[in-house]
């Protein structure tokens, strides 16, 4: 039992006395990997804020899209309503035309009414 105490004791002590490193050691080998970690954290930050950016970006462009539409559906009610006054336009044009010539006929067989009764004034006056 006394040899297994003093090989663990020696075993401990080897263990304590050989196998920490010290301060300096530790701090050159973290060094570089203190520098590229606070590198990655510059690049992760800057992306982070492209990333933002971006996403605000996709926001006014998702507005702008929403706008586009709501302009496009109230063109297309104009145009609807454009060709609808159009075609009561054509209709009313027509119809003027129609009754245009309506008149002209009218006012054609008032001069020939009005000729004939002149010249039964005029036979009448004669007798």
């Amino acid at each position: 039992m006394k040899k297994i105490t003093a090989l663990f004791v020696i075993s401990l002590l080897s263990l304590t006395l050989f196998g920490c490193a010290s301060r300096d050691y530790v701090k050159q080998q973290i060094e570089p990997l203190v520098d590229r970690i606070s590198k990655l954290e510059s690049k992760v930050n800057s992306i982070e804020s492209r990333v933002n950016a971006l996403e605000s970006k996709m926001a006014e462009v998702d507005a702008a899209k929403k706008e586009a539409a709501e302009a496009k559906s109230l063109a297309q009610e104009a145009m609807k309503t454009a060709k609808d006054c159009c075609e009561k336009a054509e209709a009313a044009v027509k119809r003027a035309e129609a009754a245009a010539a309506r008149a002209e006929e009218a006012a054609k067989r008032a001069e020939e009414a009005a000729k004939k009764s002149g010249k039964a004034f005029e036979l009448q006056q004669k007798k």
